[in-house]
Formats: C-alpha cells, structure tokens, sequence
C-alpha cells in the first residue's frame, strides 16, 4: 500500500484535535477528583494517554478506509458514521465533566457506543485492518459507560 502523507495526517489530526478541544471546552477534571468512584477507577492521568492512543488508532483506521479501493457510496457511509460518533465522542466530555450532568452523560454515550458499533462494523466491511484498529476503542467506552453510570449512582 502506498501511504499517502498529507490524507494520513489529516486522518490522525481530526480525532486528536476533536478530542483535546473537547477536553478544553469541558474544563478539566478537577471535580472528578473529589466524585466518588466505583470500583476498578483507573487515576485521573490515564485517561489522556489511553484517548491519545485511542485516537490516533481511529484516524489510522479512518485513513485506511479513505484510501481503501472500495465502492465509494461504502467509503461515504462508513465515514458518515465515523463522523457521527467523532461528533458524540467530542460531546460526552462536555456533558460529563463541564456540565456534570452524569445521567445525561451516560445515556449520551449509550449512543456513541452504538454509533462505534456501527462504525467498526462498516469499516470492517472495508478494511479489516480499520474495523480491528476500532475495537479497543469500542472497549474503553465500554469500560467508560461503566464508570459513568457508577459516577451517577454513587454522586
């Protein structure tokens, strides 16, 4: 496969920067510090490195589609959804941490891991590679719905 530089940098900056302007937009996590946790709460500093990785892992998988030689009308669905859950993703943060609407936040992200859902199922369709490059994601927000609703609960 011969990479393409400028898409693939694209691809990489549009899930880093959707991610850290939410996390700007949200105002930080001072508050979460004092919430209390359910069991399994990883500290507060994994919780950007796990994203960064998790984000360049999404734009690698939405560059392989891009470049993948499939039906265009495929590409366009797929990245559509991509799309979607990139808008979701960039919501959750803002919910949770800047307006601390804890339930809310969790039902927001019910959506977004169904939205990831969709997403790796298209872009398995395309590209294995970019459907497998979307599972540890699907996980972590699994892992995330988890703890947001147990934030609710116990706050």
């Amino acid at each position: 496969m011969n990479i393409k530089k400028k898409p693939l940098i694209i691809s990489l900056l549009i899930p880093l920067l959707t991610g850290g302007l939410s996390a700007l937009l949200a105002g930080g996590m001072e508050n979460f510090k004092t919430l209390n946790k359910p069991p399994l709460s990883p500290p507060g500093w994994i919780f950007p490195v796990v994203w960064t990785i998790l984000y360049l892992a999404m734009g690698l998988a939405s560059y392989l589609v891009y470049e993948a030689d499939a039906p265009q009308y495929k590409k366009n669905s797929a990245l559509l959804f991509y799309g979607l859950q990139l808008f979701f993703n960039f919501f959750w943060s803002i919910i949770f941490f800047g307006w601390e609407m804890y339930l809310f936040a969790f039902i927001w992200l019910l959506v977004l891991w169904l939205l990831i859902i969709i997403t790796t199922v298209k872009f398995w369709h395309i590209n294995k590679i970019a459907g497998y490059l979307m599972v540890p994601y699907l996980l972590w927000v699994t892992f995330a719905a988890y703890l947001n609703l147990g934030i609710y609960i116990l706050n």
